[in-house]
C-alpha cells in the first residue's frame, strides 16, 4: 500500500487557514509583517516555515508557534525517511549501550 506524501505546512496554511478566511498572501503578509513573497512561497510549498514565521502565524491565527514548527518538522522527517539511502544508513547505526 502506497503512503500519501508528507503534508507540507504550506498546504495546511493555504487550505485550512488562508482559504477559509478568504486571505490572500498579500493581505496576510501585511498583517503579520513579512514579505508577500515569503507567504506565497510557503503556500506553494517551495519553502518551509521558520521560527519567525511560526511566531507571527501563531499570533495572527491564535495558534502556537509550535503548531507551525511541528508541521514543518514532521514534513522534513517524513520526507527524509522516504529516502532509501538514509533508511539504510539509519538501519546500520548501532544503538548506544546502556
Amino acid at each position: 500500500m502506497n503512503k500519501l506524501p508528507p503534508m507540507h505546512p504550506g498546504e495546511v496554511l493555504r487550505e485550512e487557514f488562508m482559504g477559509p478566511h478568504g486571505l490572500k498572501a498579500y493581505t496576510l503578509a501585511e498583517r503579520i509583517g513579512v514579505p508577500r513573497t515569503r507567504l506565497e512561497r510557503i503556500a506553494k510549498e517551495e519553502i518551509g516555515i521558520t521560527a519567525d514565521t511560526a511566531l507571527r502565524l501563531g499570533a495572527y491565527f491564535h495558534t502556537t508557534p509550535e503548531f507551525w514548527l511541528n508541521l514543518q518538522t514532521r514534513f522534513e522527517i517524513e520526507t527524509r525517511l522516504r529516502d532509501r539511502k538514509i533508511a539504510r544508513q539509519l538501519h546500520a547505526i548501532e544503538e548506544m549501550a546502556v
